[in-house]
């Protein structure tokens, strides 16, 4: 199993924007799906927000980011990307990217990934 790499958390006001990274050292990403899950807190496990398959379509498996949330990615720089809009304190959680080989498609099941980063913190809060 590889190491990813998330950043560009922070705390935001609500109704505000950020742009989470994904770096991918040792993974030539265009050939994996990429996931992004979170875990707020106080719970026990991650669920899944959205997955981008390896053509940038987007798969989202939470009703309440669409319209909001656009996962993207970059082969040419081995990078992942989840841009949030209109944040909201029911966003606040730490966010993980994950990565799965193309053949086998999008998931929003955390064991079907092999590939985790380390999360980073977000925090919608005024």
């Amino acid at each position: 199993q590889l190491q990813l790499v998330e950043s560009g958390g922070g705390l935001v006001q609500p109704g505000g924007s950020l742009r989470l990274s994904c770096a991918t050292p040792g993974l030539t990403v265009k050939h994996y799906a990429l996931g992004w899950f979170r875990q707020a807190p106080g719970e026990g496990r991650r669920e899944a927000v959205l997955c981008i398959d390896t053509g940038g379509g987007n798969t989202n498996y939470r009703d309440s980011v669409k319209g909001r949330f656009t996962g993207s990615r970059d082969d040419d720089k081995n990078l992942g990307y989840l841009q949030m809009n209109n944040l909201r304190p029911e966003d606040t959680a730490v966010y993980y990217c994950a990565a799965r080989p193309r053949y086998l498609g999008c998931s929003g099941r955390e064991l079907d990934y092999d590939h985790w980063g380390t999360g980073t913190q977000v925090t919608v809060s005024s």
